[in-house]
């Protein structure tokens, strides 16, 4: 038993480590994103305007909701009701996909408007509109790709939980994944209000 403990500890040591790695990451660009907005706080004012308000604050519900269903399959599986882990772990991936279809919406209307980064009529706007929008797209592009890998991670955690790898004795890597969704949907909490209620 001593082993298994000694084990379940660095596995959620080195979880919490490359997860600061993530903070570090998303942390510069908050800073620099700060910054900019320092020096072109009308500028961003005006491109805040130009995202669609009710499609951010949908994805903020849905990876809320998210959140407390991958908390409530690690719960499940605490408690050895392995097909209520499992299927509130589906209902999270359901909600990583509803996300990435309404980014994928959001997205495709600021390219039918003419707004990608470098394009003709985004240099048409002002200089601080362009940083904006470029933040925009690296920002919730990158986290968009962590929703991904997100999804792609519990799906293993689903099929390590059909296969018993993860049980009611040995959960570690499922919380490891969900601590890692909690993150995600944290920075999405930070991303929200700066590029869509910016004032």
């Amino acid at each position: 038993m001593s082993n298994t403990h000694k084990d379940y500890a660095g596995a959620k040591l080195g979880m919490w480590l490359f997860l600061f790695t993530e903070v570090l990451l998303f942390g510069g660009m908050f800073v620099l994103y700060a910054a900019y907005l320092h020096e072109y706080r009308a500028d961003f004012h005006v491109g805040g305007k130009q995202l669609d308000v009710f499609i951010g604050t949908l994805n903020t519900v849905v990876l809320l909701f998210s959140s407390f269903a991958i908390a409530a399959a690690i719960t499940f599986i605490q408690q050895g009701k392995k097909k209520l882990a499992v299927n509130f772990t589906y209902l999270t991936i359901a909600c990583a996909g509803i996300f990435v279809i309404n980014k994928t919406i959001e997205w495709r209307a600021k390219f039918h408007h003419g707004i990608w980064p470098d394009s003709p009529h985004l240099r048409e706007m002002s200089h601080g509109e362009n940083i904006f929008f470029g933040l925009y797209f690296l920002m919730t592009g990158l986290h968009a790709v962590h929703v991904v890998i997100g999804a792609i991670l519990l799906s293993v955690m689903v099929w390590f939980m059909k296969k018993d790898v993860i049980n009611q004795q040995d959960f570690v890597k499922l919380e490891n994944a969900g601590l890692y969704w909690h993150i995600v949907d944290l920075i999405w909490i930070f991303l929200f209000p700066l590029f869509y209620l910016v004032l």
